[in-house]
């Protein structure tokens, strides 16, 4: 009998060429998409409002507290369809319209910030407004990432959103490489804490490394589709993280040089890769060591490890540095966020037009300034909640932020049951967006009543 029939994953070998040998989209495309969702995440916290307990006392009855749950998940529920539901619509059957969306989103954004723009360049910001812009971010980067894992499974997804085959830019390229900018910024390194011990990185990391494994077992358990050419046989993206994590511990960096170690770290690997690495790295000739078949998720270390030094100076120059009397001006901070994020905009061009295209397979110079770009665009639009007098995150952001690594697991888990019990690539644009919206919506209640319990899933 063939063995393919008898699998949990019968399409399997459908569905990994439904992603592979793709060639991204355009850099404009990337950037739009990177406009309208922060976009919508300031205009929801500018004209709605968050959940607010009444309760004042801790031994309140089951029926008051069913009360209050009921509250706080109808107000996560309007989260939803306000932060949720238009962002999948963009990744889905707006597509087509990004440029145009995101266009109408900047004038509204600027018209209301023009109404405040007095009392914004005379007030200075706070610590508290930072960390909220801060989680805010994160909260985008997590929330697209969710969006995406499963949204890419079916055809109502455009092609040009997944992943690139070997060059080129895409939305779902920047997954990992955000996940580590994220990191950097407001990492022990940047804040100026002194680093952890190489045992003590080893056992914090630890987590990242059973699920690593975890991952790896599960995935072949149930003869799931994976696509060898983004990471390798063995490595994924829990790996990565875990020694990135590692190897900044082992290697101690003052935060005031690691950009400039980092920035070398890029530049040498990038002089390796254009000498010949690339040439290995690129080929699907695989030998029977761990290093060759692994050799995408390996070398691209290197990579990922320079975006994380540039994020830890970046955040430490821009937000916990010795000088934050002048960056404690909001006009300011946003102003240097804008800079900085125009000025590696424009290095990607260059280096994609003159260099090597940028390659997510390989982590090189250009993918690196394309996640750097990316990134503080977004966290640049929603430093703008400086200017349209907008002081709070909305109670869905909230609760993914208390809970960023509980939220991707539940969501790789829901996307690894619907692929096990849908076929996907054989869904109707109707079916795919209904299953969209009720994972979405499923992921969404499950971190809300995991916050309002109190309940945290933290390695790191």
């Amino acid at each position: 009998m063939d063995p393919v029939s008898n699998s949990f994953n019968p399409h399997k070998l459908l569905k990994e060429e439904f992603v592979s040998n793709l060639n991204g989209s355009s850099m404009l495309e990337i950037a739009s998409l990177s406009t309208i969702v922060p976009a919508l995440f300031l205009l929801r916290r500018a004209f709605c409002f968050s959940y607010k307990s009444d309760a004042t006392k801790k031994d309140d009855d089951a029926v008051a507290k069913s009360r209050n749950l009921g509250a706080y998940l109808a107000v996560v529920s309007l989260d939803f369809l306000f932060l949720i539901v238009p962002t999948l619509l963009v990744l889905t059957v707006l597509a087509d319209w990004v440029h145009v969306l995101a266009i109408v989103l900047v004038v509204l954004i600027l018209s209301l910030a023009a109404k405040r723009f007095a009392s914004f360049a005379s007030n200075s910001g706070s610590a508290s407004q930072l960390r909220t812009n801060i989680s805010s971010y994160r909260v985008n980067v997590m929330i697209v990432t969710c969006l995406c894992i499963l949204a890419v499974d079916f055809t109502i997804f455009p092609r040009r959103y997944a992943k690139t085959e070997t060059y080129g830019t895409s939305l779902m390229d920047l997954g990992v490489g955000s996940f580590i900018v994220t990191n950097s910024l407001v990492s022990r390194q940047a804040r100026g804490i002194s680093s952890m011990s190489w045992k003590a990185a080893f056992k914090s990391s630890s987590p990242l490394l059973v699920l690593g494994f975890g991952r790896l077992l599960s995935t072949r358990s149930v003869d799931y589709q994976v696509h060898v050419a983004e990471y390798g046989v063995h490595w994924n993206f829990f790996f990565t993280l875990a020694a990135v994590t590692i190897l900044t511990s082992i290697i101690k960096i003052p935060p005031k040089y690691s950009g400039l170690f980092g920035l070398s770290l890029l530049v040498g690997y990038q002089w390796l890769s254009v000498n010949g690495l690339n040439l290995y790295l690129l080929s699907n000739e695989r030998g029977t060591d761990l290093l060759s078949q692994n050799k995408e998720g390996l070398f691209s270390i290197l990579g990922y490890w320079g975006i994380y030094l540039l994020g830890v100076q970046l955040g430490y120059h821009l937000f916990f540095g010795d000088h934050k009397p002048e960056l404690k001006s909001k006009k300011w901070a946003t102003i240097k966020v804008s800079c900085l994020s125009i000025i590696f905009w424009l290095t990607t061009v260059v280096l994609d037009s003159h260099v090597e295209r940028a390659s997510r397979r390989m982590c090189n110079l250009a993918y690196a300034t394309l996640v750097l770009a990316q990134n503080l665009q977004v966290l640049a639009i929603l430093m703008l909640s400086d200017c349209i007098g907008v002081s709070s995150i909305s109670t869905l952001e909230e609760a993914i932020n208390r809970n960023l690594l509980g939220t991707f697991l539940v969501a790789n888990v829901l996307t690894g049951l619907t692929n096990m019990l849908v076929d996907t690539i054989f869904s109707t644009p109707l079916s795919a967006l209904s299953i969209l919206v009720t994972y979405a919506y499923l992921l969404s209640i499950i971190t809300g009543i995991a916050d309002f319990y109190g309940m945290r899933i933290k390695f790191w």
